[in-house]
């Protein structure tokens, strides 16, 4: 029983610190400081911790001692987070997806900026949790929360802002690719 709560102090300690290191890098990209690496840093940002997540969901499920969630304080505002990242983000932040592709086809409207705003918001409570020293609360909220929320939101915002990237990046004129090619093949001979 010592080894698994080792290993689940482990787990806590390292996802604190990804969670941690996202809402950092997701506010910051919500300042408006890097408007030119918004989408390349939001995809890392969110595909990092959409790694995270996966590594929660692939261990058993925690189930912390106590029956009821203590109260972790006031929520976080994070009006101020989603203001800015779909400031950051404009023309680009809404999207549509697929509700749930394994039930139909059914798709409905969705916002990057309200996706990430959702995974800081249940990374925000389970990093009170963490740092009121209740760790397998922080651990189950986090788990709990990725399976039912923010691991699919999560999910959908890297794959809608790969899309973007990529377009950013491949999308370009015939003649300007055409060009870029010539002089690629110039340097070759």
């Amino acid at each position: 029983m010592a080894e698994r709560e080792d290993d689940l102090h482990e787990i806590a300690q390292t996802f604190a610190g990804q969670a941690t290191t996202f809402l950092r890098a997701t506010t910051q990209i919500a300042s408006g400081g890097a408007p030119a690496a918004a989408i390349p840093l939001l995809l890392l940002a969110t595909s990092e911790i959409l790694a995270a997540g996966a590594r929660l969901g692939a261990i058993v499920d925690v189930v912390p001692s106590e029956r009821f969630e203590p109260d972790s304080g006031p929520d976080t505002d994070l009006d101020p987070l989603r203001t800015g990242l779909a400031r950051a983000l404009d023309g680009l932040d809404d999207y549509v997806e697929i509700i749930d592709p394994i039930l139909g086809p059914d798709a409905g409207p969705a916002t990057l900026s309200a996706d990430i705003a959702d995974i800081a918001s249940a990374l925000t409570q389970g990093l009170a949790h963490f740092d009121a020293g209740h760790e397998l609360e922080a651990l189950w909220w986090w788990q709990f929360s990725f399976l039912s929320l923010w691991g699919e939101r999560a999910a959908g915002a890297a794959r809608v802002l790969h899309v973007i990237l990529a377009h950013l990046r491949l999308d370009v004129e015939d003649d300007v690719a055409a060009e870029a090619e010539y002089d690629a093949l110039q340097q070759h001979l």
